[in-house]
């Protein structure tokens, strides 16, 4: 494998046509998970790639490993007893551009109860150039942030590259929780990707009105000395900035409707992830991306389906247009 990642993988209900929860008689069923998502995309763009997890042995269990394995992803699958007979499931109402609500039901799930020293990782690291992880992992339980941390341990003794999305959850931990947990794994990490909100809440990086995303990176840079700081933007003619190699690259938003923003974040590391592995420089990389952030905001659910030739269509074009 070249790519590796470790997280929850969840059951996602939707109501049809915009509607709201309260609204809704019927639901739709797919399946995502911050981690899992990244792996998926990287299968579908060429990366051999590796989702670890832990899952019920039971129907949504298995239906979520049946459709990573559909996606090309070797999932590796700890599988619960009967006392861990549930999956995680969110709730979504989307409109449009913007998330209107999401509501988890997750609790005791069964990776929350990942015990450490289960998970083999010399053996799950065998052969794999990178790994990737965000702070949803450690936020499930206490024995999943102990388990997180020996991840990141045995990934830098194998030499992996190691990338973590910040990805902080007010709903899973306070502020306070996620530096206390965090702050330690960083010595572990090569790539951090967070946004300017997210490291001023959970790291306190506070630069003052109109933070600028470069120095944001910077001080994380500085702070944590870690290689590379990606910061992902809203409402920004730039999609994103990356502090690296003692400079700082950008790439512009690009033009598409968006129908469903869920996973955007998870698609931007994906293809950090995907451009890094096949040795494209920071420029390119962060381009590309953008991109594939930008391509999963017109597509239903939480996975990227997209393929190479839709990306560096849409580099080339800056737009999704019809292909006629």
């Amino acid at each position: 494998m070249d790519l590796v990642t470790f997280g929850e993988g969840m059951v996602r209900l939707t109501p049809p046509a915009l509607q709201r929860l309260e609204q809704a008689s019927t639901l739709e069923a797919s399946v995502g998970g911050s981690e899992l998502n990244v792996a998926v995309l990287a299968a579908r763009l060429g990366v051999t790639s590796r989702w670890v997890s832990r899952l019920p042995d039971n129907a949504l269990g298995r239906m979520i490993a049946a459709r990573a394995r559909e996606q090309g992803v070797d999932a590796r699958v700890e599988w619960g007893g009967i006392a861990d007979g549930r999956v995680g499931l969110y709730f979504v109402e989307i409109g449009g551009a913007r998330i209107s609500s999401v509501l988890y039901d997750r609790a005791g799930s069964a990776i929350s109860r990942v015990t450490p020293g289960s998970v083999d990782w010399a053996s799950v690291f065998a052969g794999a150039r990178w790994y990737h992880v965000s702070g949803i992992t450690p936020a499930l339980s206490d024995t999943a942030a102990t388990v997180t941390a020996e991840s990141l341990a045995a990934a830098k003794k194998a030499g992996l590259t190691v990338s973590y999305d910040l990805n902080y959850r007010s709903k899973l931990w306070s502020a306070k929780q996620a530096c206390a947990a965090q702050e330690p794994l960083m010595e572990y990490v090569d790539v951090l990707t967070t946004t300017a909100e997210d490291a001023r809440v959970v790291f306190g990086i506070d630069l003052g009105a109109g933070d600028d995303p470069a120095e944001v990176a910077r001080a994380l840079q500085k702070r944590f000395e870690v290689s590379a700081v990606a910061i992902t933007l809203r409402d920004n003619a730039l999609a994103a900035v990356i502090a690296a190699d003692g400079k700082v690259y950008s790439a512009p938003r690009f033009e598409v409707e968006s129908v469903d923003p869920i996973g955007a974040g998870d698609a931007f590391c994906g293809g950090l992830i995907v451009s890094r592995l096949e040795h494209r420089g920071w420029d390119d990389a962060v381009r590309f991306a953008t991109a594939t952030a930008a391509l999963k905001h017109t597509i239903p659910g939480d996975f990227c389906v997209v393929t190479r030739r839709e990306v560096d269509q849409l580099l080339r074009s800056a737009s999704v247009r019809v292909s006629r």
